[in-house]
C-alpha cells in the first residue's frame, strides 16, 4: 500500500498519515479484521488513523511496518442499515439557514432529510460524529457567536458536515432540528452509536416547540 506515512506517537501509539478520509476508513477497517495482538484501540480521522498498541505486548516498530502492508477491503461505507435518526426540524438556525442559502425552509428541510450521509470520524466530544454527504446547498459557515450551551440531541450543520449534538455542550453549528435518539450510552458496547463508515438518514418526523 502506497501513500502511507507512519509516524510514532507517544510510547504506546503509532499516526498513521492516509491524505484521504475513505483510505483512513478502508484501513481502519482492515486494521480490526486482521485483530493484531497487542493492538487496543484504532482511532480513525479524516485523514489519520491512531494506533494505539500495549506497548508490553507489541513490538511498535514490527507494526508500522505491518500496517502498509495490510489488504484493504474495497468498500467499508454502506455495511448493514443506516441508522435513522428521527428529526423535528424546528431548529432555532432553520429560518436563518434558508436566508443564507436563498431556500425556503421546506426545501431546506428536503434537502438535509434526502441526503445520504456516512460518519467519516468522531470528534469534539463523546459520540459527535461528523458526517459527509450533506447536499452542497446546505453548505453554511458556522455562527460567528457560538452558543454557550446547545441541547443535546441538536440536530445540526456546518460547512460541509452535519452532526447531531449527543449532549449538552456549548456549539456554533447551524441548528436545524432535534432528535430524541441516543447517541451516547456508556452502558452500551460500544457506547457511541455512530461509529466511522456508519450510513446516516435523517428522517422528519412532527413535533412541537422549538427549542
Amino acid at each position: 500500500m502506497t501513500g502511507l506515512t507512519v509516524r510514532r506517537a507517544g510510547d504506546a501509539a503509532l499516526l498513521v498519515e492516509t491524505g484521504d478520509l475513505a483510505l483512513s476508513h478502508r484501513l481502519n477497517a482492515a486494521i480490526r479484521d486482521a485483530a493484531m495482538p497487542g493492538v487496543v484501540d484504532v482511532v480513525p480521522g479524516e485523514r489519520t488513523v491512531l494506533v494505539v498498541a500495549d506497548a508490553e505486548a507489541c513490538d511498535l516498530d514490527r507494526l508500522a511496518a505491518r500496517l502498509p502492508t495490510l489488504p484493504l477491503p474495497e468498500q467499508v461505507a454502506g455495511r448493514g442499515a443506516p441508522v435513522e435518526v428521527p428529526t423535528v426540524y424546528d431548529g432555532a438556525d432553520l429560518d436563518e439557514v434558508a436566508g443564507l442559502t436563498g431556500l425556503p425552509v421546506d426545501e431546506v428541510v428536503a434537502r438535509h432529510a434526502g441526503s445520504e450521509f456516512t460518519v467519516a470520524y468522531l470528534g469534539f466530544s463523546p459520540g459527535f460524529g461528523y458526517l459527509t454527504g450533506l447536499d452542497p446547498g446546505l453548505h453554511v459557515p458556522r455562527r460567528d457567536s457560538p452558543r454557550t450551551a446547545v441541547p443535546g440531541g441538536s440536530v445540526a450543520i456546518a460547512g460541509p458536515y452535519a452532526a447531531v449534538y449527543p449532549s449538552r455542550s456549548p456549539g456554533g453549528w447551524r441548528l436545524l432540528g432535534r432528535t430524541d435518539l441516543v447517541l451516547w450510552d456508556v452502558k452500551r458496547d460500544p457506547p457511541s452509536l455512530l461509529q466511522p463508515g456508519t450510513r446516516v438518514r435523517f428522517v422528519p418526523v412532527s413535533g412541537t416547540g422549538r427549542r
